[in-house]
């Protein structure tokens, strides 16, 4: 390979061909086109590959060879452009070979073929590499379509001292996408610090965000720094940039132009070597409209947006999610539940208004109840029940279905409304419940009565003047009578309940 058309640090087109008058051709096409290249001969093509990182694609000329057919075969990360290449059918079969250029050359297939190449390296699976674990934080978990472009964006912006603005609904791990650019920059050594700017009153944010002096205001007994000054080197996160107030918004503005603050009270500039990263679920360009956010910020922060999916738009990340948030709690807390395949199935259909915020809570409350456990679709609370599922209903002992009746009987009774210290005052009272309950007695026949089957006759009563009231819409029966849609379903199929034909 000449030694003047060394690969440099810029992407380029490696031409590998024999026939000097050719390569000489392609060479005059793509310096027209504005492209960068190097030229090499079949033989000199394994030495060229050794720098393969800056080679953005491979232009093959000339009758192959066992060595540069074996060059497609074992690069498959380098897309390949064929020209004048006679056996063809050799390299059937190869998806890095992108296409075959026609002759002679023209300029708006080459172009669009360059584009091709840029899109195959764009699109690579190799971000479980160049990401490794112990960067990827689990909110980013996933393999949808959605999921992977955010990791590409990161992974763009990241080396970049471009500010970034994460868009996207609560819940959806916008500080997680802005611990992932820190981490990933060259500011990584450097501080992350997080502000979340709806949750400071106005009149403290300046005080926050630029410290302040001894004595700037009531209650300033020392200096302080603030956020700007602890990220210095580092990345500041500002959470909520929507809710900051317009005041501060000239601020932060003349902030991120001049590069200098003041702490509140001080006249000393100091300056801020900061990285801004902003994250908001509001519409900003609907609040320009309004008038409530300043639009020359807006431009400044969004330099390169990153927006943060719904849960509910990559439900088929909710497994990985599942299995990644069950590792951390029992991490943390030394016991984990596990989720059946229906259930599983049910929270996939769960709309997630929350997003991935309401799915760890919903884990948490799991296992606090269900501990160690195996949970289904029929332990799930009531709004995450979105499949039929029959529920398991287990056989006791007639002595325990008898005690089961007891209790039942006696679970309205509160022991402690009856106070014995007052039964000589109340003797009337208690007189006349006296002959109240001997009039309920009454209701008993005299010769007695089964009282399972006599209950069995009332649920199915009460049961069949539920559903006829909602028109057997089961969901807003079972609601009615205070008791799941499953086992309400279960009961139906125990007693034959069925809707009239």
């Amino acid at each position: 390979m000449n030694s003047r058309m060394h690969l440099s640090g810029h992407k380029q087109i490696l031409i590998i061909d024999n026939e000097v008058s050719r390569a000489h051709q392609m060479a005059t096409v793509l310096s027209f086109v504005g492209e960068h290249f190097v030229q090499c001969t079949q033989e000199q093509a394994g030495e060229a590959f050794k720098e393969s990182e800056h080679v953005l694609t491979v232009i093959l000329s000339g009758a192959l060879t066992a060595a540069t057919a074996a060059l497609v075969k074992s690069n498959p990360k380098m897309p390949f452009l064929l020209h004048d290449v006679l056996d063809v059918n050799a390299l059937n079969g190869y998806v890095n070979v992108i296409a075959s250029l026609s002759t002679p050359l023209n300029y708006a297939q080459l172009t669009e073929l360059i584009h091709h190449c840029h899109q195959y390296h764009n699109k690579l699976p190799r971000l479980g590499e160049r990401l490794s674990s112990s960067a990827l934080f689990r909110s980013l978990v996933g393999t949808s379509k959605a999921m992977n472009e955010v990791r590409f964006l990161i992974e763009q912006v990241a080396k970049t001292p471009a500010s970034v603005l994460v868009l996207g609904e609560s819940g959806t791990g916008k500080e997680v996408v802005a611990r992932n650019i820190h981490n990933l920059s060259e500011r990584a050594k450097g501080t992350f610090v997080p502000i979340n700017c709806g949750a400071i009153p106005a009149e403290l944010l300046e005080s926050e965000l630029f410290g302040h002096e001894k004595g700037a205001f009531t209650g300033a007994i020392s200096t302080r720094k603030g956020r700007f000054e602890l990220a210095e080197g580092g990345t500041l996160f500002l959470d909520e940039i929507g809710d900051m107030p317009q005041p501060m918004q000239v601020k932060l503005l003349r902030v991120l132009q001049e590069r200098t603050f003041e702490r509140v009270g001080g006249s000393k500039s100091l300056k801020a070597n900061v990285r801004i990263i902003a994250a908001t679920h509001q519409n900003l360009e609907e609040m320009i409209k309004e008038g409530s956010f300043r639009e020359d910020l807006y431009y400044r922060l969004n330099v390169f947006p990153i927006e943060t999916p719904a849960l509910r738009e990559r439900k088929e990340d909710i497994p990985l999610l599942l299995k990644e948030l069950l590792t951390r709690f029992e991490h943390e807390q030394n016991k984990t539940v596990r989720f059946t395949e229906k259930a599983i199935e049910s929270l996939m259909e769960h709309p997630w208004r929350g997003n991935v915020r309401e799915l760890s809570n919903l884990i948490e409350r799991m296992l606090i109840m269900y501990g160690d456990q195996i949970v289904d679709v029929a332990e799930l609370p009531y709004k995450y029940q979105h499949i039929e599922v029959e529920e398991y209903t287990p056989e006791y002992p007639e002595e325990l279905q008898e005690q089961d009746v007891i209790n039942e009987l006696f679970s309205g009774f509160d022991y402690d409304d009856y106070d014995d210290t007052e039964s000589n005052e109340n003797s009337n009272d208690l007189a006349g419940e006296s002959k109240q309950t001997s009039s309920n007695a009454s209701l008993l026949p005299s010769d007695g009565l089964n009282l399972k089957e006599h209950l069995a006759e009332l649920e199915v009563s009460l049961i069949s003047q539920s559903l006829s009231k909602h028109d057997f819409v089961v969901a807003r029966a079972a609601e009615t009578l205070g008791m799941r849609r499953t086992t309400l379903v279960e009961k139906m199929r125990k007693y034959d309940l069925q809707k009239p034909t």
